[in-house]
């Protein structure tokens, strides 16, 4: 062996003692990134997802296009991800109500969320707002509480469809309230609010982004936030708990998943974009106008949140024997 020949050696011994990721990290991202919706547009994860399009489009140097995938309960969308490369292409905006809900109603469900799905950063909070119909003889919650226990199983409530978080949540009220109430399920939140605007349906429980504009030219009456805050798209409407009804709230999620798989690197550099723009001024003002909050989460924070909602919500489906199939 020559003495040229040892040095060559010599010189690649450190990179050939590095493990194989080590050597060959490629660069991320190379090419345009899909955000998978399972909503039409216009629903609460089409808005928290296009709150983030452009922020993530500057800070990554590449193109967030949004691929909105309707259907199934959310379902379709979620299986192309579950399905997707691990490699940080190809993103989920998950709504807690089919993160949460689904493995609970779905015996047959061809996905798990804790064993296909990495957290990655939170999108949105959206508390939910008790909606009335204009011609509904109630104009504050416990008018409408004695109004439905005055005519039990003639009130009805709609919902996004069976099994929906708005479904569970009028479940969970006609129990708290001691009063039956009537399901009536629609193919989204869009005709839902049209038939409690027009009066055919007597209240809906739903995030507010969609029923802002309503609410603020007297279409539907709004009789309280079933979270712990008022909403800042709703400052004049009182919380449940000023309402009278401390127990009832109802919070959803919209966060960012991906398949499993994806490298750490990669979700750490999501969530520190994702946290980032949460902090962004123009971002949290489009999302207070939209009724919803942006909130900073680590990506063990939103994975404890997440593995909460599934205990608790679960909970809740099974022992009101909701069941989709």
């Amino acid at each position: 062996m020559t003495l040229r020949t040892t040095r060559r050696l010599l010189l690649a011994a450190p990179a050939l003692a590095l493990p194989a990721a080590a050597r060959a990290q490629p660069a991320w991202p190379t090419r345009p990134i899909t955000i998978l919706v399972p909503n039409p547009p216009g629903g609460g994860s089409d808005f928290a997802a296009r709150l983030f399009v452009e922020g993530l489009t500057q800070a990554l140097g590449q193109p967030v296009v949004i691929d909105n995938r309707p259907g199934a309960n959310g379902n379709i969308a979620i299986q192309a991800a579950v399905r997707a490369a691990p490699d940080g292409y190809t993103l989920l905006m998950q709504y807690s109500g089919y993160h949460a809900g689904n493995p609970a109603m779905m015996r047959n469900l061809t996905w798990d969320p804790v064993r296909d799905l990495q957290p990655l950063g939170m999108g949105t909070m959206a508390p939910h707002v008790i909606l009335a119909a204009p011609n509904l003889p109630a104009n504050t919650l416990q008018e409408f509480i004695a109004y439905v226990r005055a005519n039990p199983g003639r009130v009805n409530f709609a919902s996004s469809g069976n099994g929906s978080i708005q479904h569970i949540a009028g479940e969970v009220l006609a129990r708290q309230i001691g009063a039956q109430m009537v399901h009536v399920p629609y193919r989204g939140a869009a005709p839902a609010l049209q038939d409690v605007a027009g009066g055919r349906v007597e209240i809906f429980i739903t995030t507010p982004s969609s029923a802002i504009g309503l609410v603020q030219g007297g279409q539907v009456k709004a009789l309280a936030m079933a979270s712990a805050q008022r909403s800042p798209g709703l400052p004049n409407v009182p919380t449940t708990a000023e309402a009278g009804l401390p127990s009832f709230t109802i919070d959803a999620w919209f966060a960012f998943f991906g398949p499993t798989g994806v490298p750490q690197p990669i979700r750490e550099r999501l969530n520190g974009e994702l946290r980032r723009l949460a902090q962004d001024p123009g971002v949290r003002r489009r999302a207070e106008e939209g009724g919803a909050q942006v909130v900073p989460m680590t990506i063990p924070e939103l994975d404890a949140l997440a593995k909460r909602e599934i205990e608790q919500l679960g909970n809740v489906i099974r022992g009101a024997n909701i069941t989709l199939e």
